[in-house]
């Protein structure tokens, strides 16, 4: 439990929760570890899912394709947050997207029935553990809603625009990174790459921002 317990507790999950509270807790969840390599996938669409993942070490990709066979990215998930909550909350069991290790990978997964039933033993730290997976819940409902703002924007330019906006957050000045390489943000935004690259080359020589690979800032007036 030690190996987990760091990351793990760090997670929205379990804010609140004791340390010391840890062993029990995995026990009653039912939880256990996998490691997966980058590319590996860990569910694809329509695979039975009985368990919520939390991300220990690495990051995993939420893609979906369309009608084409275009893989568009729906999020990205690192360390100490969950995928495959929703489902838990929805009585859903079959995955609507594929989940797919970024790098290698570390996954802790919980049983999602043990998570969102009181357990016999009345386990003091579980009715706070459902508050805390409704407000993850929440929280993820409000940054889908900041990618549909990003994606209801009718050019490129203002997609990019916005989305770094948000990702610059209070101090636009400052160099901020971004989670995605260049396909991986012309695939979150639904964009063609070419024309996003031009568009981002574009607004760095007209001096509104400045990067470096991954890593951007708004040039300051």
């Amino acid at each position: 439990m030690k190996q987990i317990s760091a990351t793990a507790m760090n997670s929205p999950l379990f804010a609140g929760i004791e340390a010391k509270d840890l062993s029990a807790m995995m026990k009653c969840l039912d939880a256990h570890i996998r490691d997966y390599e980058k590319g590996e996938t860990i569910f694809h669409i329509g695979d039975s899912v009985v368990e919520i993942g939390l991300v220990l070490r690495g990051r995993v990709y939420l893609t979906k394709e369309d009608h084409n066979g275009n893989s568009n990215l729906v999020a990205e998930v690192g360390p100490s947050l969950l995928f495959g909550e929703e489902l838990a909350c929805m009585g859903q069991t079959r995955s609507d997207v594929n989940v797919i290790a970024a790098q290698k990978t570390q996954v802790l997964f919980l049983n999602i029935v043990r998570v969102t039933t009181q357990c016999s033993s009345a386990c003091l730290f579980h009715q706070r553990l459902i508050r805390n997976l409704l407000t993850v819940i929440a929280a993820k409902n409000h940054t889908l809603n900041a990618k549909m703002e990003h994606m209801s924007k009718r050019t490129t330019k203002e997609k990019l625009l916005s989305y770094l906006s948000d990702a610059a957050g209070e101090n636009p000045g400052q160099w901020f990174e971004i989670p995605f390489n260049r396909q991986q943000l012309a695939d979150y935004l639904s964009v063609e790459r070419s024309a996003m690259s031009w568009e981002l080359c574009k607004l760095r020589d007209d001096g509104v921002i400045e990067f470096q690979k991954n890593r951007f800032r708004f040039t300051e007036a």
